[in-house]
Protein backbone atom coordinates (compact mmCIF):
# COMPACT_ATOMS: atom_id res chain seq x y z
CA UNK A 1 0.00 0.00 0.00
CA UNK A 2 0.99 3.63 -0.35
CA UNK A 3 3.07 5.14 2.44
CA UNK A 4 4.09 8.77 2.81
CA UNK A 5 6.06 9.40 5.99
CA UNK A 6 7.47 12.78 7.04
CA UNK A 7 10.26 13.23 9.54
CA UNK A 8 12.67 15.90 10.76
CA UNK A 9 10.36 18.31 12.49
CA UNK A 10 11.03 19.77 15.92
CA UNK A 11 11.54 22.87 17.99
CA UNK A 12 14.00 25.45 16.70
CA UNK A 13 14.85 29.04 17.57
CA UNK A 14 14.18 31.88 15.13
CA UNK A 15 16.93 32.02 12.55
CA UNK A 16 17.61 28.32 12.86
CA UNK A 17 17.37 25.52 10.31
CA UNK A 18 15.63 22.20 9.91
CA UNK A 19 15.61 19.60 7.16
CA UNK A 20 12.41 17.69 6.60
CA UNK A 21 12.38 14.34 4.83
CA UNK A 22 9.51 12.45 3.26
CA UNK A 23 9.98 8.77 2.52
CA UNK A 24 7.48 7.18 0.18
CA UNK A 25 6.56 3.76 -1.11
CA UNK A 26 3.75 2.03 -2.96
CA UNK A 27 3.68 4.24 -6.05
CA UNK A 28 6.08 5.17 -8.85
CA UNK A 29 7.73 8.15 -7.17
CA UNK A 30 9.50 9.43 -10.26
CA UNK A 31 6.15 9.86 -12.07
CA UNK A 32 4.75 12.20 -9.43
CA UNK A 33 5.08 15.85 -8.59
CA UNK A 34 5.94 16.21 -4.93
CA UNK A 35 4.78 18.95 -2.60
CA UNK A 36 5.21 20.37 0.85
CA UNK A 37 2.17 22.02 2.39
CA UNK A 38 1.63 23.26 5.92
CA UNK A 39 -1.14 24.07 8.35
CA UNK A 40 -0.63 26.58 11.12
CA UNK A 41 -2.81 26.49 14.24
CA UNK A 42 -6.30 27.73 13.45
CA UNK A 43 -5.55 28.22 9.75
CA UNK A 44 -6.16 26.36 6.53
CA UNK A 45 -3.74 24.33 4.47
CA UNK A 46 -1.05 26.46 2.81
CA UNK A 47 0.99 25.34 -0.17
CA UNK A 48 4.72 25.80 0.51
CA UNK A 49 6.71 24.27 -2.33
CA UNK A 50 6.56 21.90 -5.28
CA UNK A 51 9.02 19.95 -7.37
CA UNK A 52 8.10 18.50 -10.73
CA UNK A 53 8.75 15.02 -12.02
CA UNK A 54 11.33 14.75 -14.76
CA UNK A 55 13.40 17.94 -14.71
CA UNK A 56 12.73 18.61 -11.03
CA UNK A 57 11.59 22.19 -11.59
CA UNK A 58 10.89 23.88 -8.26
CA UNK A 59 8.37 26.44 -7.10
CA UNK A 60 7.93 28.24 -3.79
CA UNK A 61 5.35 30.29 -2.00
CA UNK A 62 6.43 33.92 -1.64
CA UNK A 63 6.50 33.51 2.14
CA UNK A 64 9.35 30.99 1.98
CA UNK A 65 11.17 31.95 -1.21
CA UNK A 66 14.90 32.36 -0.60
CA UNK A 67 14.74 30.49 2.71
CA UNK A 68 13.41 27.02 1.84
CA UNK A 69 14.76 24.55 -0.72
CA UNK A 70 12.89 21.50 -2.00
CA UNK A 71 14.73 18.57 -3.53
CA UNK A 72 14.06 14.97 -4.46
CA UNK A 73 16.01 11.74 -4.73
CA UNK A 74 14.23 9.42 -7.11
CA UNK A 75 16.57 6.55 -6.25
CA UNK A 76 15.44 6.77 -2.62
CA UNK A 77 11.80 7.72 -3.32
CA UNK A 78 12.31 10.63 -0.96
CA UNK A 79 11.67 14.36 -1.06
CA UNK A 80 13.31 16.91 1.21
CA UNK A 81 12.64 20.42 2.44
CA UNK A 82 15.63 22.38 3.72
CA UNK A 83 14.37 25.25 5.83
CA UNK A 84 16.76 28.06 6.76
CA UNK A 85 16.29 31.32 8.63
CA UNK A 86 13.12 30.02 10.21
CA UNK A 87 10.60 32.48 11.58
CA UNK A 88 7.88 32.07 14.22
CA UNK A 89 5.27 32.34 11.46
CA UNK A 90 6.70 29.14 9.94
CA UNK A 91 5.29 27.23 12.91
CA UNK A 92 2.92 24.61 11.50
CA UNK A 93 2.38 20.96 10.79
CA UNK A 94 4.22 20.23 7.56
CA UNK A 95 2.79 17.65 5.19
CA UNK A 96 4.36 15.93 2.22
CA UNK A 97 2.05 15.23 -0.71
CA UNK A 98 2.21 13.58 -4.12
CA UNK A 99 0.15 14.11 -7.22
CA UNK A 100 0.30 12.52 -10.67
CA UNK A 101 -1.40 15.50 -12.35
CA UNK A 102 1.14 18.05 -11.17
CA UNK A 103 1.08 21.83 -11.25
CA UNK A 104 1.18 24.36 -8.44
CA UNK A 105 -1.56 25.71 -6.22
CA UNK A 106 -3.35 22.40 -5.99
CA UNK A 107 -6.15 21.97 -3.44
CA UNK A 108 -6.08 18.18 -3.58
CA UNK A 109 -3.39 15.56 -3.86
CA UNK A 110 -3.37 11.87 -4.67
CA UNK A 111 -1.46 11.05 -1.48
CA UNK A 112 -0.53 12.94 1.67
CA UNK A 113 1.34 11.99 4.82
CA UNK A 114 0.41 12.44 8.47
CA UNK A 115 2.64 15.46 8.93
CA UNK A 116 5.50 16.56 11.14
CA UNK A 117 5.34 19.44 13.61
CA UNK A 118 7.70 22.39 13.19
CA UNK A 119 7.76 24.92 16.01
CA UNK A 120 9.84 28.09 15.77
CA UNK A 121 10.11 29.79 19.14
CA UNK A 122 12.78 31.53 21.27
Amino acid sequence: QVQVVESGGGLVQPGGSLRLSCATSGFTFSNYWMYWVRQAPGKGLEWVSAISRGLGITNYADSVKGRFTISRDNAKNTVYLQMNNLKPEDTAVYYCAADRRGGIGRAEYDYRGQGTQVTVSP
